[in-house]
């Protein structure tokens, strides 16, 4: 393991190594009008959201490293307290990606990106069309954290009205990730795309306490094909299997060819765990359990 004192290192160095470490980040693409009018469009990745009660979105420009300047967003937010945050979608990748040029303030990045102006409703600055969901916000504070280059300006968006494309929705009026089709912020010229084999469901032990993985017998939490995953989903259960559960268990075609098809203990559990291993991964968490529970060397 490579340790290293942060303030030993160059700022761009260190930059970019919080960066291909913190990952995948989401995308604040964030429009802005200066005081004269000007419309500015710009992406973030330092960005997430904070609070629903107040609804609050915080993203970040950072002072350049190079020369250590501001950038326009950061300048029309303090000067108006309005913008908008727009979500990125795949659809939206390089035109995002061609809005991020630095180019001069009174150039509109939503025509040198092709992007479309929609009014908005409660604030100055446009949303962009091509988002599926459109935050509109004031700002609430803007809170520096440093005077040199790459030095962060903390920027509290409160939400004042939101946008939501119906297609995006699924039955039950919630945002469907397949349909929303986000992309994320890796390190370097990287990206991520939020479909496919991205997305994954985890139940959240918010209405149960599970047993957790101190819990596991010790064969079972010292295994070495067990994953620290797998661990996770057996300590996520209330309670295990009860013993005669397990015993008519073992009776199953299954469980009798594989405890057939070992010459030692040790053998039948290495098989056992690795049949429970393939249980997990296609969620059958309690035959996963009574699988595990018909070692002869450690039945609980």
């Amino acid at each position: 393991m490579k340790s290293l004192n942060p303030k030993d290192l160059p700022t761009a160095e260190l930059h970019q190594l919080l960066l291909g470490s913190v990952g995948p980040r989401p995308i604040a693409l964030a429009s802005t009008i200066s005081q004269d009018g000007s419309v500015n469009l710009s992406p973030f990745s330092f960005f997430n959201v904070f609070s629903a009660h107040p609804p609050i979105l915080i993203f970040s420009p950072a002072r350049r490293v190079r020369d250590n300047t501001t950038k326009h967003t950061l300048e029309n937010a303090k000067a108006t307290g309005e913008v908008v945050i727009n979500v990125v979608t795949y659809a939206m990748t390089e035109q995002m990606s061609l809005s991020s040029t630095e180019y001069g303030r009174e150039t509109n990045e939503f025509v040198k990106s092709g992007f479309t102006e929609l009014p908005s409703e409660k604030i100055g600055p446009p949303r962009v069309a091509e988002s599926p969901v459109q935050f509109e916000c004031t700002v609430r504070e803007i809170v520096p954290l440093g005077t040199e280059g790459g030095a962060g300006n903390l920027i509290l968006a409160e939400i004042v009205r939101l946008h939501i494309n119906e297609q995006i929705l699924n039955d039950q009026e919630k945002i469907d990730p397949y349909r929303i089709d986000l992309i994320a912020r890796m390190g370097g010229d990287w990206y991520c795309r939020a479909q496919g084999d991205a997305l994954f469901e985890v139940a959240k032990p918010i209405r149960k306490k599970g047993i957790g993985v101190d819990a596991l017998p010790k064969n079972i939490r010292q295994s070495f094909i067990l994953t620290g995953n797998d661990l996770g989903k057996l300590g996520n259960v209330e309670s295990i299997p009860e013993p005669e559960e397990v015993q008519e268990y073992a009776k199953s075609a299954e469980i009798r060819n594989l405890l057939g098809s070992a010459s030692d203990g040790l053998e039948i559990r290495e098989i056992l765990h690795q049949y429970a291993a393939e249980l997990l991964e296609k969620g059958e968490v309690h035959n996963a359990w009574k699988t595990l529970l018909c070692d002869p060397l450690n039945r609980v």
